[in-house]
């Protein structure tokens, strides 16, 4: 098969965006040598390798077999070049990095380091539900992937990063504000601003309510932890946010912040790879970042 190092780069792009005009964006390729090339694939190989749809393109039975070989391929070439830049310098590589969202605001310090220590090396990040990060190094989409404890991390490799701790917001005249914890069920009945429904956190949440026998009172649903800050300083709700984040607000938006009593608010941030000692060493290297973090 005449297929190259970019051939595979890009298809597996594709596959991952489940489109060739998204996957031909994150390779840096026009669409229409994305195309070209996909369209090369399947003639040298006989066979098609996508089900190209109104909604996407999904790879077939043999597309997943080409996928399967090329992140095999491709995780070599990383293994090869990680371990070459031991003895010439200048050589470039590159870490594939998933984050769940709870991480990723303990991540730009521990980067920003590793980068300035490690010059030749560039780091993909990816932020994603931890669902996903778990699917995405199993998978071999990543190197390496942070996820929060809740999730299954299945047969995957792990090692502590952070400890991340659920509180209440509120308004700071709320009496709520005045207390130093409050278990979760006391507050079930207020209304709250929330994440939206696809959202790992918030998922976490509606189980824990569930087994209080009750359901949140959302009266709004928010992408950005920013926002949603904004939106209970303002009064209309309360929230459930990672402490990292209510701190980071609690100040310029006057917020009152509550540890939460329950033993579940308490979650660990885990680094996962499939096997560590398998990586590439500069994928090793900034295991050892994260896990003085």
């Amino acid at each position: 098969m005449r297929f190259d190092i970019t051939d595979l780069r890009l298809f597996l792009h594709v596959v991952e965006a489940e489109s060739i005009t998204h996957g031909a964006e994150r390779a840096g390729m026009a669409l229409a040598s994305a195309s070209a090339r996909i369209r090369g694939m399947e003639e040298f190989s006989a066979v098609p390798l996508l089900d190209r749809g109104a909604r996407g393109a999904r790879p077939t039975q043999a597309g997943d077999a080409l996928a399967h070989h090329a992140r095999i391929v491709l995780g070599q070439m990383e293994q090869m070049r990680g371990d070459l830049q031991l003895y010439a310098k200048g050589l470039r590589g590159q870490i594939r990095l998933m984050s769940g969202r709870a991480a990723m605001a303990h991540l730009p310090e521990v980067l920003r380091r590793f980068l300035v220590d490690h010059q030749t090396i560039d780091v993909d990040l990816d932020e994603r539900q931890s669902p996903d990060v778990v699917a995405g190094v199993a998978g071999g989409l990543a190197d390496l992937g942070i996820a929060a404890d809740t999730t299954d991390i299945g047969s995957l490799e792990t090692r502590p990063f952070k400890t991340d701790r659920l509180v209440l917001i509120t308004t700071a005249d709320n009496p709520l504000a005045k207390r130093s914890t409050v278990p979760f069920r006391e507050v079930l009945d207020q209304p709250f601003v929330g994440l939206p429904a696809d959202s790992a956190l918030q998922g976490h949440l509606s189980t824990h309510a569930s087994r209080e026998g009750r359901q949140f009172k959302l009266r709004i649903r928010l992408d950005a932890f920013e926002d949603i800050c904004a939106m209970v300083a303002s009064g209309v709700g309360l929230a459930i946010v990672p402490e990292v984040y209510a701190r980071r607000y609690q100040h310029p938006l006057r917020l009152g912040v509550v540890p939460l009593a329950d033993a579940w608010a308490l979650r660990h941030l885990l680094v996962c790879a499939r096997n560590f000692a398998a990586l590439p060493v500069h994928a090793r290297r900034l295991v050892d970042y994260l896990a003085i973090a």
